[in-house]
């Protein structure tokens, strides 16, 4: 099977980093025309510059805006109106004990975890629906099923983009255009290997020892054992974008490793 994307154009939110940057450069070397989106215009230029090399020849731009606001959601519509394939990729996450999370917090989180995918799938696919062609994929979790304690605030918004992703599927019955959740596992995006990093200082220990221990430790379910890699999520990602994937849709799409004790998704 070859995925080939050529003539389609994908809107990747919070694709400077991480999942996000290894979504954009998955897309772009299929030859997807890409719109990568970051809250500085230094890291915005910066990624674009570094996609430019993984793809060569591939057309991309970026938008830096703040997509936890309507006004920066509007902005990248304003800049990008159309596109055939939206990825909601843009998400924070933080441990925080339940107790201390207070009201502000709880809403921050939702405003970019949730709310960002809300307006933007909320543009886009329209277009997709008017055109009846189109790819949207949700980034949830395996925080969406199994609620981390450190982080219930973020287990909640997993939960509720998969519910979005799943109802908006349904909105779109009959169409074209495919609607799913992809569920990563800890992966080694920048923010994880950030805190990472910060713990093995703390302790004396190697990267390499405090990666196995939280993986035993917070996620002793994993088959993998490990972290996943971006491009690993990414790969999944680039063919539910694809053709090829016309008839998966609704779908929780899980690439965690197996963390998740069940068959069923």
């Amino acid at each position: 099977m070859r995925i080939d994307l050529s003539g389609q154009h994908a809107v990747v939110s919070g694709s400077t980093a991480g999942i996000g940057y290894a979504i954009a450069k998955g897309l772009a070397q299929a030859g997807a025309a890409v719109t990568i989106t970051g809250r500085t215009p230094e890291r915005v230029e910066s990624a674009i510059a570094s996609l430019q090399q993984a793809a060569p020849g591939a057309h991309i731009n970026g938008v830096a805006a703040d997509l936890s606001t309507a006004a920066g959601c509007n902005a990248l519509i304003q800049a990008q109106p159309e596109a055939d394939i939206l990825v909601n990729n843009v998400g924070i996450f933080q441990p925080q004990d339940f107790f201390e999370t207070d009201d502000e917090t709880w809403d921050r989180f939702f405003q970019a975890n949730v709310m960002s995918a809300v307006r933007l799938s909320r543009h886009y696919a329209r277009g997709m629906k008017t055109r009846d062609y189109g790819r949207v994929l949700f980034l949830s979790s395996e925080s969406a099923m199994n609620i981390p304690t450190e982080m219930v605030h973020y287990g909640m918004t997993k939960s509720a983009v998969q519910s979005v992703s799943r109802g908006l599927a349904k909105v779109l019955a009959g169409t074209r255009v495919t609607v799913n959740a992809i569920l990563p596992g800890p992966t080694r995006s920048e923010g994880v290997v950030k805190m990472l990093q910060q713990m093995a200082d703390e302790q004396g220990k190697t990267l390499a020892e405090v990666e196995a221990n939280f993986v035993a430790d917070n996620r002793p379910s994993s088959i993998i054992q490990r972290l996943a890699d971006p491009d690993e999520v990414a790969h999944m990602c680039v063919y539910a974008a694809s053709p090829q994937a016309s008839a998966t849709t609704g779908a929780a799409l899980r690439v965690e490793g197996g963390i998740v004790d069940t068959m069923a998704s």
